[in-house]
C-alpha cells in the first residue's frame, strides 16, 4: 500500500526532505510547497511574499521551500526584465532564508553558476530547456545541495530518468523532479497525469509546476501568455494522483510582476487554495 507522505519519501534516498524541513512545524502527512514569485523583483516585494507564503504554510503545516530566481535567463524579448543583479538578488534570498529560517530554491543557468548559487540557497533549480546539459547537471551534483530537476517541455516522463542518472552518477543522491506540462502544438502546454508515478517510479520525490504548466509562450507580443485560473484544477490533480509537492510561482499583483505575471497566482489567493489541497490530500491519504 503507498502511503503518499513526507514519511513515505524517506525511502530510497529521500530523507532529505526530512533535513530541509528540520526547521519546520509540519504535517509529515502533508504534500511540500515550493511557492513564491517568479523573479527577486526588489526587497520589498520578496520579504512581503515571502511572509505571507510563511505565515500560510505554518497555519496550515505544509512543508515549504521559498522560491525565487535570481535571474531570468530565459526571455522572449531583449527588452524583458532579466534580474536586479545576480549578487543583490542572492543575498536577499539568503536574507530570507535567515529571517525565516526556511530553505531557498532558485534557477541556475549555467554550470558556473552552481558553485556561487549554492553558497546562498539549500535547493538548486534546473530549468526545463536545460534538463538535458550534462555540465549543468554535473556541476549541480557537485555542490552537495538538493537539485531539482524540470522535466523539459519536449521529453516524456520516463526520458527524465537519464537527468536522474546523471545526477547520482556525480555523486548526489538528494533529488527532485518537477512536471511543468508538455508542448502542445506551438502555444500551449499540458499536463500528462502519468508522468507522476512514471517520475516516482524512480525513486525520487516528484513536484507538479502548477503555474507554469499554463503558460501560453510564443505570443505575438513577445510576452508568454497564461490561464491561472486553471491552477487550482492542475494542483487538485496533481495531489489526487499522488504528487510529493507542488510548485506555484505569487505575487502580490501578477498584473504589475516583472516576469510571468500572466500565470502567476494573486498572493491573495495563496490560502483559500492551499486550504483546500490539504483537505484534499487527507483524503487521498484514507484512500492509499
Amino acid at each position: 500500500m503507498l502511503v503518499y507522505s513526507i514519511y513515505y519519501l524517506c525511502i530510497m534516498n529521500r530523507d532529505f526532505l526530512e533535513v530541509l524541513f528540520k526547521e519546520q512545524n509540519i504535517n509529515k502527512d502533508n504534500f511540500f510547497l515550493m511557492a513564491g514569485p517568479c523573479v527577486v523583483e526588489g526587497e520589498e516585494i520578496l520579504m512581503r511574499t515571502a511572509e505571507r507564503v510563511i505565515d500560510i504554510s505554518k497555519r496550515l503545516e505544509i512543508p515549504l521551500i521559498f522560491k525565487s530566481s535570481y535571474r531570468k535567463a530565459n526571455r522572449t524579448r531583449l527588452d524583458s526584465f532579466t534580474g536586479i543583479g545576480d549578487e543583490a538578488a542572492l543575498k536577499l534570498l539568503k536574507k530570507v532564508r535567515d529571517t525565516y529560517n526556511v530553505p531557498v530554491v532558485t534557477d541556475i543557468h549555467a554550470a558556473e553558476e552552481a558553485a556561487m548559487a549554492a553558497e546562498y540557497v539549500d535547493v538548486l533549480q534546473i530549468p526545463a530547456f536545460l534538463c538535458r546539459q550534462t555540465d549543468i547537471l554535473v556541476a549541480a551534483a557537485k555542490t552537495g545541495k538538493v537539485v531539482n530537476v524540470k522535466k523539459g517541455q519536449f521529453l516524456s516522463p520516463e526520458a527524465m530518468q537519464f537527468a536522474v542518472t546523471k545526477l547520482q552518477e556525480s555523486g548526489n543522491n538528494r533529488i527532485a523532479l518537477t512536471d511543468r506540462g508538455t508542448t502542445f502544438g506551438y502555444h500551449d502546454l499540458i499536463v500528462d497525469y502519468r508522468g507522476i508515478p512514471t517520475m516516482r517510479a524512480m525513486g525520487v520525490p516528484v513536484v507538479m509546476d502548477c503555474t507554469h504548466s499554463l503558460q501560453q509562450p510564443n505570443q505575438s507580443s513577445g510576452v508568454t501568455g497564461g490561464n491561472p485560473q486553471m491552477i487550482e484544477t492542475i494542483a487538485r490533480a496533481a495531489i489526487a494522483v499522488g504528487a510529493d509537492g507542488l510548485f506555484i510561482e505569487t505575487h502580490p499583483d501578477p498584473s504589475c510582476a516583472k516576469s510571468d505575471g500572466a500565470n502567476m497566482l494573486k498572493l491573495d489567493l495563496l490560502e483559500p487554495l492551499m486550504e483546500k489541497l490539504v483537505k484534499l490530500r487527507t483524503v487521498v491519504n484514507t484512500l492509499n
